[in-house]
């Protein structure tokens, strides 16, 4: 038991990460791959035509898994700063950079599905909605994180700078999801929740999960990949990365 604890805090160094990230990421690429593949057939081809939004409604297939994503992909980059801070460990801070783009991708990426959406369903592609603008609030929060780390030269002041911004603004993730509860919105209610039945058809909510899994095994891969070429950036006057370069 104690080989094993010892195994797993060993990857909290950044050489051990950089040979655990190039084995796994390739992996979780060919599961996101294939599940997107998946997801995209039920979604398109399989799940039937909604009665009252006809065939445009298919774009919550990629719109709902990326706004599911962006809120989660900014808890996670919350919660590596956080141990960072915490704990002063210079893996946490470079997995909370490596975050933070692709979960800047898919607040973009719900944006403008929503507004795509938005257009035929409410006639205009944007409207000051509660969730529409606190998901922009995330996006603008991603971009900002992205830009104080860039605005930093030392490493670790960056990785600190970032950290309270991204825990400052993971207050927001709540009001995104409960803004439709607490605010006259015209953004619909959640379709899927835990503890009631879905309120659509089967093909449409396995669909709709599929396209979820295949977007977090992509931010998984996305991750660790980018976060290799992190740990080569901070580590490159180090023996053994000299050597894995070489």
């Amino acid at each position: 038991m104690n080989h094993r604890i010892f195994n797993f805090f060993a990857f909290a160094s950044p050489q051990n990460f950089y040979r655990l990230a190039g084995r796994l990421w390739p992996i979780f690429a060919v599961i996101a791959a294939v599940l997107a593949a998946i997801g995209l057939y039920i979604g398109f081809f399989v799940a039937p035509t909604d009665a009252q939004q006809g065939e445009g409604y298919r774009i919550i297939f990629v719109h709902v898994a990326a706004s599911w994503m962006s809120m989660f992909i900014y808890c996670v980059m919350a919660l590596w700063a956080g141990i960072g801070l915490a704990l002063n460990t210079r893996l946490s801070g470079m997995m909370a950079s490596a975050l933070a783009p692709t979960g800047a991708l898919f607040a973009f990426l719900s944006l403008w599905t929503g507004a795509l959406w938005g257009k035929p369903m409410w006639g205009t592609w944007w409207v000051w909605d509660a969730r529409l603008t606190s998901e922009l609030i995330l996006f603008f929060l991603y971009l900002g994180f992205l830009a104080l780390q860039a605005a930093i030269d030392d490493p670790r002041r960056a990785d600190k700078a970032g950290a309270v911004l991204a825990l400052v603004g993971v207050v927001n993730v709540p009001i995104i999801y409960f803004s439709v509860k607490w605010w006259n919105t015209l953004h619909q209610g959640a379709s899927v929740s835990l503890n009631k039945s879905p309120t659509m058809a089967t093909a449409m909510l396995w669909g709709m999960l599929v396209m979820g899994l295949a977007c977090w095994m992509y931010a998984v891969a996305a991750s660790l990949a980018r976060v290799r070429s992190i740990i080569l950036e901070r580590e490159r006057h180090t023996e053994w990365v000299k050597h894995a370069v070489a």
